[in-house]
């Protein structure tokens, strides 16, 4: 993975196993990791829900899904304004509740980001002795047409920072109403 992220022994691994990307030519790949002070379901009951990305997304104004939610469901997503686009159709391309695994593709839209997809881990681990949860985020796209794939990368990495850290806000105050528990060691 190209991010300039260095990752650790943990972060690398989950990385291997669950986001591999082949890029062609023209194309940049990329992974970002997030480690969320909130147990691994809260946390992965907001990643799941393919149906509310708003619930953390902060780009994201309104969401409708065709489809019962599972593999091959298409969600039409609505921008909020500011950024390059207005809409986005997306695709469930894959959701594991046992491994907490989340893959998209997006399959239409008035946006510049062609063949992206992406794939959403959520990995349980713990954070100043308490349940905490590491996250990982990857993505493949296309480089347009006079674009560098540095500055594709960047621009694409920087949207995902901004959900991760939205993500990590939202389920670390979950977390704080939930009042979990110390783990002891």
């Amino acid at each position: 993975m190209n991010s300039g992220e260095a990752f650790g022994a943990m972060e690398a691994q989950y990385i291997g196993r669950h986001h591999r990307h082949e890029p062609k030519e023209n194309q940049c790949t990329s992974a970002l990791v997030k480690h969320i002070k909130a147990p691994v379901h809260l946390v992965w009951s907001l990643v799941r829900r393919f149906d509310q990305p708003q619930k953390y997304k902060p780009f994201v104004s309104r969401c409708v899904v065709n489809g019962d939610l599972g593999i091959g469901s298409v969600r039409e997503v609505n921008v909020k304004s500011g950024l390059p686009a207005t809409t986005s159709t997306e695709r469930l391309e894959l959701l594991n509740d046992e491994e907490h695994i989340l893959g998209i593709r997006i399959v239409g839209g008035d946006h510049r980001l062609r063949n992206y997809s992406s794939i959403i881990t959520v990995h349980p681990e713990v954070i100043d002795g308490r349940p905490g949860t590491l996250v990982i985020e990857s993505f493949l796209v296309d480089v347009p047409d006079g674009n560098t794939m540095e500055d594709t990368r960047y621009f694409v990495e920087a949207l995902i920072r901004c959900n991760l850290k939205s993500l990590a806000d939202v389920s670390e105050r979950m977390a704080v109403q939930d009042r979990t528990e110390p783990i002891i060691q």
